[in-house]
């Protein structure tokens, strides 16, 4: 009973703290709470939300990817390249799909093949990939058109009726089917079951390294359509582009409540998570809150969370 009222507590926590945050920054400032500001922050959300949904399968099975970023900024480099060459916008973004998908399974062989850890493995391909978006872009900005991408990432939509940006919906669609994968599938229970103890997951009959295999290419892949989407809110592929965003993905799951210790995620919390972290960074410059105590404060709330995670457990 108490471990359940427990469990409950930390699900709802993250949601709370959102709920308390929104309402506290919009009574100092009641332009926080206007209909464009509610819409940009969700459509700024799903940068963040999106990769965190794969970022919480691979710490669910014990790992963890920092290489995020870099491959974001790669696959947004990779599609602006293929649209000035005059291929499809539609082309471009399954290629950035596919390049984060290919990518993330590289990862997996890496962690697998040579039994090194997770970090250090996506350490590595991390400075690989920054280095070959570098390359690909000439250490500059590539400016094309992204078509229908741009329509993707506003704000306002084009049809009030959707009443937030398309990528809303495909986060919220994304979100769906990670929850019925993770839950409802036997996929699902192998990922628990290996972050929970691997070698007793194998004793059992699940085959770890190919589950890997597809956690780190499903965590690859929306680290691709997240770069899609970034060079439709550019309109040009910026190799910097995604510095940092790796930690603020493993903040949003951290924050929602996954164990760095692996076998214990949500991805609602997940969501939750990268919202609160949106929502922080456009308070604090709602009420002109300085860049870098900004960085303190998520800082403060990463370390905050791990250590509540690490009271539960004992």
């Amino acid at each position: 009973m108490k471990s359940a009222l427990r469990s409950s507590w930390s699900s709802l926590l993250p949601l709370l703290s959102l709920v308390l945050l929104v309402i506290a920054i919009g009574a100092a400032r009641p332009s926080f709470l206007s209909v464009l500001s509610l819409q940009t922050m969700a459509m700024q959300s799903v940068f963040v939300a999106l990769p965190a949904l794969g970022m919480t399968f691979v710490v669910i099975a014990g790992g963890i990817d920092i290489s995020i970023g870099s491959v974001v900024a790669f696959a947004a480099v990779a599609s602006a390249h293929l649209v000035r060459d005059g291929a499809s916008p539609l082309l471009a973004a399954l290629a950035a799909a596919g390049i984060g998908a290919l990518w993330g399974l590289g990862n997996g062989l890496l962690v697998t093949g040579l039994r090194v850890a997770p970090f250090l493995v996506t350490l590595g391909t991390m400075g690989i990939a920054r280095g070959l978006a570098k390359w690909l872009a000439d250490d500059q900005k590539i400016d094309a058109d992204p078509g229908f991408l741009a329509d993707c990432v506003r704000a306002v939509p084009a049809s009030p009726w959707l009443l937030v940006g398309p990528a809303v919906w495909i986060l919220l669609a994304a979100l769906a089917i990670s929850a019925v994968v993770l839950r409802r599938t036997v996929f699902g229970l192998h990922v628990v079951a290996i972050g929970s103890n691997p070698e007793n997951a194998r004793l059992c009959g699940v085959c770890v390294e190919r589950t890997l295999l597809l956690v780190y290419a499903m965590c690859g892949l929306g680290a691709g359509v997240v770069g899609a989407l970034q060079f439709g809110e550019l309109g040009c592929g910026v190799p910097t582009a995604g510095a940092g965003l790796e930690l603020q993905v493993i903040a949003a799951v951290v924050i929602g409540g996954a164990s760095l210790s692996g076998g214990e995620g949500s991805l609602v919390g997940a969501v939750v998570g990268a919202l609160l972290t949106v929502v922080l960074k456009a308070g604090c410059t709602q009420l002109g809150i300085a860049d870098h105590w900004q960085d303190v404060l998520v800082g403060a709330i990463i370390v905050a969370a791990v250590a509540l995670d690490r009271w539960r457990h004992r």
